[in-house]
């Protein structure tokens, strides 16, 4: 049977000063290495085993495991007991797992597969916002175009950017879009940090206006195109755009 880990380094840190009853950071703490594959698939989490290590009780620790199966990393039958889950199991899309992930460093798989993700709902979003969009769509998204030039600093541009991408959701009407990219934008801006102000001119940038003034001629086709480019060059720079 495979051994779990001993808590230890950063991960014993996480769990000092606070409460040993925080089932959300013991969660944390076994999601980050389901994650990282230091927990592999078909280890068992014995019952005894996680109450030793975490000096926690067993109320804490089924909060734990609802947790944890939510998110799609253990599963726990009879006579066979609480068992990790290979990865086509995890859900991505919860906010927890996208964030635990971006913070452990992607690889360029995983960056090709968020990228194209990212593609195909911003692009829907993009069309659907440019028939869709009403004035106070527009002013949104205008107003994030004007703080992005207004922004002096990394963060301030980045939390611009990141209206701008919301706003636009916002305007598609599609309620499961503007959750999904609410999730995946807000999680890649709090998490890479990577974007820095653009200054007038930047090319980066004009990929924003060219974005937003397709939306606002109601040009559909336009509006995906822009979006696709704005995605793709900022992948290829290694970045978020």
């Amino acid at each position: 049977m495979k051994q779990i880990p001993e808590l230890k380094g950063s991960r014993r840190d996480m769990m000092r000063g606070v409460a040993r009853s925080s089932h959300d950071q013991v969660a944390r703490v076994l999601g980050t290495e389901i994650l990282s594959g230091e927990l592999e698939p078909g280890t068992k989490l014995a019952e005894d085993d996680m109450l030793a290590r975490f000096e926690i009780s067993r109320t804490v620790l089924r909060e734990v495991n609802k947790t944890l199966k939510a998110k799609g990393f253990i599963a726990a039958k009879p006579r066979v007991g609480t068992t990790v889950l290979d990865s086509t199991h995890w859900n991505y899309f919860d906010a927890d797992v996208l964030a635990w992930k971006v913070e452990q460093g992607l690889d360029l798989g995983f960056l090709t597969d968020l990228a194209e993700v990212r593609i195909a709902i911003g692009a829907a979003a993009a069309r659907a916002a440019a028939t869709r969009r009403t004035e106070e769509d527009l002013a949104a998204i205008r107003d994030s175009l004007t703080a992005m030039r207004a922004a002096g600093n990394r963060d301030a541009f980045a939390a611009a950017d990141l209206d701008f991408r919301k706003a636009i959701a916002r305007a598609s009407g599609n309620a499961l879009m503007s959750s999904l990219t609410g999730v995946i934008e807000t999680t890649l801006t709090a998490s890479f940090q990577m974007r820095q102000p653009a200054a007038k001119g930047d090319p980066d940038l004009l990929g924003h206006d060219e974005l937003a003034a397709a939306i606002e001629s109601g040009d559909g086709d336009r509006a995906a195109r822009a979006m696709r480019t704005l995605i793709g060059e900022g992948f290829a720079r290694g970045g978020l755009a």
